[in-house]
């Protein structure tokens, strides 16, 4: 449980508020916004470094940080710096070994919610594709028969609009773009998705033992929901979003269930909040 009388939100320096999804001695869950990525402390190549604004405002010590004599903060998963989500966060050195064990033995479910162009004519599907990647300006990852990772990830259809699909997402590994690049593969790229959307095909970069990506024509443009501000969604940010993590908790034994909330997600694309309804059907490991 969250400890008493605590913010659940933290507010970093430039204002940015950070919904707190689940906290206990150990961990702390977030709510990842659109466009802040886990990276090393002293990459320059973003100013949205998420675990650097989270240290600094810990060195600054505002109230969210004094309410729990919070000394330490640290990623033990990451997500793309386009995705949004449930990432945790482990509050010592020794949380952080045991939850990255944790997720590198798969102990950890992960569920996402992705928005795809096309119709998927399966309901349901597992791929298998191995992954590897490719050096350049812009990490692009391929599969590859050969000298790739393995990568697993399991698809649901739970929404289907005149164009577009609402897939449940749940890989089993944690390789880099692992649902973007097996949606891709399958001919229904993540709608937004820049690096492997229908038009990115200029962009790609193959070598020998690496397989190109299959896709479909794109879908004719499909004019969004309006925001809440009254303006068009024209350009869509990334439809891919974390939603789940489920895991028995190292320390006390029990089953953790840590929810991100779709509504606003789903909306945006066009889809009801129906899904999550089915989604909190699953049982625990």
């Amino acid at each position: 449980m969250k400890p008493s009388n605590t913010p659940d939100e933290i507010l970093l320096g430039d204002g940015t508020r950070l919904h707190i999804l689940y906290e206990d001695r150990s961990v702390m869950a977030i709510d990842k916004p659109f466009g802040w990525m886990f990276v090393p402390l002293g990459w320059s190549r973003t100013d949205k470094n998420l675990q650097l604004a989270l240290e600094s405002s810990i060195r600054e010590s505002p109230y969210w940080v004094r309410q729990r004599n919070l000394k330490y903060l640290r990623y033990v998963h990451r997500l793309d710096a386009d995705t949004t989500g449930v990432v945790l966060l482990a509050k010592s050195q020794g949380a952080l070994q045991t939850f990255s064990d944790l997720f590198e033995q798969r102990l950890v479910e992960k569920r996402y919610l992705a928005v795809v162009e096309g119709k998927p004519h399966k309901p349901e599907w597992r791929c298998e594709l191995p992954l590897g990647s490719t050096t350049g300006p812009r990490t692009r990852v391929l599969v590859d028969a050969e000298a790739g990772r393995s990568a697993i990830t399991d698809f649901k259809v739970l929404e289907s609009s005149k164009v577009r699909t609402l897939v449940e997402a749940r890989p089993l590994t944690g390789r880099t773009h692992q649902i973007r690049v097996h949606l891709a593969e399958a001919g229904y790229p993540i709608v937004g998705d820049v690096l492997y959307g229908p038009d990115s095909s200029k962009q790609s970069r193959k070598t020998p033992d690496s397989r190109p990506v299959h896709r479909r024509q794109s879908a004719p443009h499909e004019e969004l929901p309006p925001r809440k501000d009254g303006r068009k969604n024209l350009l869509p940010e990334l439809g891919l979003r974390s939603v789940g993590l489920t895991y028995r908790d190292p320390f006390t034994n029990r089953t953790v269930h840590i929810e991100a909330p779709t509504f606003e997600f789903l909306a945006r694309f066009g889809f009801s909040a129906k899904p999550q309804a089915r989604m909190s059907e699953t049982t625990s490991p």
